[in-house]
């Protein structure tokens, strides 16, 4: 099978895993369930741990040799030359709070590569896939929006609170007054809002690897780069500047 081919077809599985897990957590929004609060405390619901089985369950059953791992019940087959990686809830806070602001994670990674990562909103039905090379947003192609100027540019981030815990807030706070609009549109769909032309600058302190595998195929797919917060490589780092291409560098450089 060629690569190409073979990537289809990851692509069409991928549609698939969103729209069962979708469905679980339609059915549980902003409806009366339980939130426990996991050793880190952070929050999580049966619609997090559901989401996530169903697609554990359907890779499994699809690709029994891959691997997988996911926020909620850990790691299986992890020296595979594939791995997906799934966040089934970014942002259960949002999703606790009836806000819209959260969504689905959902990457492919070979030979610890992300080759495709899914943003997937169920409630409002927006589906963003990328692959490195290419994004698309309900299968229509999207591009981060050319923006050269701090003074224009939309800067996001999901919880302010974290930045002072994680890194320098008197740089953060900053390049808050340089830019032309400031935030908390965070969580996954801070990255939607940069990939689809809509903000240009998106940053979290901190990081998971299920936050981060989804979004590095989709922003780069969309045309903008992405680092830890320092400016290196995401993959190594436990933290994320996304931004279009005019002002990442600018935004690296006032941060640290």
């Amino acid at each position: 099978m060629s690569d190409i081919s073979e990537l289809e077809e990851f692509k069409n599985f991928i549609k698939h895993l969103a729209d069962e897990s979708g469905s679980i957590i339609k059915s549980y929004f902003r409806k009366s369930i339980v939130v426990e609060n996991k050793p880190d405390e952070s929050p999580v619901t049966i619609a997090d741990k559901k989401a996530e089985e169903i697609m554990r369950e359907m890779i499994m059953k699809e690709f029994p040799e891959h691997g997988i791992l996911g926020e909620e019940f850990g790691d299986y087959n992890p020296d595979a030359e594939y791995k997906w990686v799934l966040d089934p809830i970014d942002g259960t806070k949002s999703f606790v709070c009836g806000t819209v602001t959260f969504g689905t994670l959902i990457a492919l990674v070979k030979n610890g590569q992300p080759i495709l990562g899914v943003i997937n909103q169920p409630i409002l039905q927006e589906y963003l896939i990328g692959d490195n090379q290419t994004a698309e947003l309900n299968g229509v192609p999207v591009k981060v929006r050319e923006c050269t100027d701090l003074s224009e540019a939309v800067l996001l981030t999901t919880d302010h609170l974290n930045i002072a815990k994680y890194q320098n807030l008197k740089n953060f706070e900053r390049l808050m007054r340089k830019v032309k609009l400031y935030r908390n549109w965070g969580d996954c769909y801070g990255y939607y809002l940069l990939a689809t032309g809509f903000a240009d600058i998106m940053i979290d302190p901190i990081m998971s690897t299920w936050d981060t595998m989804a979004l590095i195929p989709i922003v780069r797919g969309a045309g903008g780069i992405i680092t830890d917060y320092q400016g290196n490589d995401p993959l190594k780092g436990n933290s994320i500047i996304a931004a279009s291409r005019g002002i990442h560098s600018e935004v690296i450089k006032r941060l640290n």
